[in-house]
């Protein structure tokens, strides 16, 4: 049997993107806890798992939401991580991305964590720690403990392939400008340890990988493929889901982060369901309850829901409306429906946004693209014809091909075995 410590951002998509995997360690007979910030304390255990509630509770929400609307905001577009090409990353660029994501959001999520982490480490003694791409507190506690290490990934890995070419183009520089902006900050919070960075901290031993190759970028350490298996925290098949659609429908959804974090999103829905109003189609707006007071008379065509998880929606659907986010994109992939991304520049939403154009089992506008025009084409364009749904289709197929988390066990085992 093996100790797995599975340490996650706060956020609730990120707790969601943990389940699946951390249900099947536990099936095969480890030992599973997850180590968040107590914010998140609720939603690991309403999905029957083990919480260990580390650190304090972050404010990035309230220091990113003026920032979000800056001029400045662009600097969070991770998705640009390669140097190649015409719209490669410069050195500059590069740098003040890590000025200034470091501080704000890196040791803004991580910093709380890291002592009562280090605590657990030492008392527990975890065999495996598998850990968010940002949880880098995590990858501390592996290393006090001398765990195995693997990071599971719920997005491209752009932040190993960026930090690639960080290294790649720092070691052009003149050597009074080689800073390292990342490594300076973990190296400090090691140190009272009796260690400093490596990249072997960064990436781990393995990275846990859910999307297909059609999507994704090379990892930052050896992949192992997992297909991603939804879930959106309480499910209820309502009777209406058990009804055959009259037409066409078309799933809303901005997700819950804007909303619960930053207390509006980024386009606006009563335009969306208005462009949409004279189609024949039934758009089903999955909203929260923060969201639907805002709505006011709905077109004849749409009706607004909350307490709907997605996977349970998306089956009957033939094209989704989302804001990027991964849960939301990936529940889209697998069901094996068109998608229509209206997103922002972060994390690696345009990378993703642009790879599933390419596939053609959807479309990608940046939100402040998104007119009423624009979304009415694309969603007329994505029902209306055969070939969306086709590539839709052949995607799912891609990640049905890959092993499920159940299938994934024996090799994690064997990662631990062999640390």
């Amino acid at each position: 049997m093996m100790r797995v410590l599975f340490v996650t951002l706060s956020e609730k998509s990120h707790v969601y993107l943990t389940v699946p995997l951390a249900w099947a360690l536990t099936a095969a007979g480890h030992e599973v806890r997850v180590a968040s910030q107590p914010m998140a304390t609720e939603t690991i255990t309403q999905a029957g798992l083990t919480a260990v509630p580390v650190g304090t509770d972050h404010g990035i929400h309230q220091g990113m939401s003026a920032y979000r609307d800056s001029q400045d905001y662009r600097t969070t577009n991770w998705s640009r991580c390669e140097r190649d090409g015409p719209d490669g990353v410069d050195w500059a660029e590069l740098k003040e991305r890590y000025e200034v994501s470091v501080p704000y959001a890196f040791a803004v999520y991580n910093d709380s964590m890291i002592d009562d982490l280090a605590a657990l480490a030492r008392s527990w003694r975890p065999d495996l720690v598998i850990r968010d791409p940002l949880a880098y507190a995590g990858a501390v506690a592996a290393r006090i403990s001398g765990a195995a290490h693997a990071r599971l990934m719920w997005c491209a890995d752009v932040w190993g392939r960026t930090r690639h070419t960080y290294l790649d183009l720092m070691r052009e520089q003149p050597e009074h400008e080689r800073v390292d902006p990342l490594a300076d900050w973990l190296t400090a919070r090691s140190e009272p340890f009796g260690f400093s960075c490596d990249e072997e901290m960064l990436h781990g031993q393995a990275t846990l990988s859910t999307l297909p190759a059609a999507l994704s970028v090379p990892t930052a350490s050896p992949e192992l493929p997992m297909r991603h298996v939804p879930y959106n925290g309480r499910a209820v098949v309502w009777d209406w889901l058990r009804e055959e659609a009259e037409r066409p429908r078309v799933c809303l959804s901005l997700g819950t982060s804007n909303t619960e974090g930053y207390g509006g999103d980024y386009v606006s829905v009563p335009e969306i369901l208005d462009a949409l109003a004279d189609d024949d189609v039934e758009v089903v707006a999955a909203l929260l309850p923060a969201q639907r007071e805002k709505l006011g008379t709905l077109p004849d065509n749409a009706r607004a829901v909350d307490s709907v998880a997605l996977h349970t929606l998306l089956p009957s659907c033939s094209a989704v409306i989302h804001h990027g986010g991964y849960g939301s994109f990936a529940t889209a992939m697998a069901a094996g429906v068109p998608q229509l991304v209206l997103s922002t520049l972060v994390s690696d939403h345009e990378l993703r946004g642009r790879a599933l154009e390419r596939t053609g089992a959807g479309a990608y506008l940046h939100h402040r693209d998104a007119t009423a025009e624009t979304v009415r084409d694309q969603i007329r364009r994505l029902v209306g014809k055969p070939e969306p749904a086709a590539a839709a289709r052949r995607l799912r197929a891609d990640c049905e091909a890959m092993p499920t988390p159940h299938a994934v066990v024996p090799a994690l085992e064997r990662l631990a075995a062999a640390r």
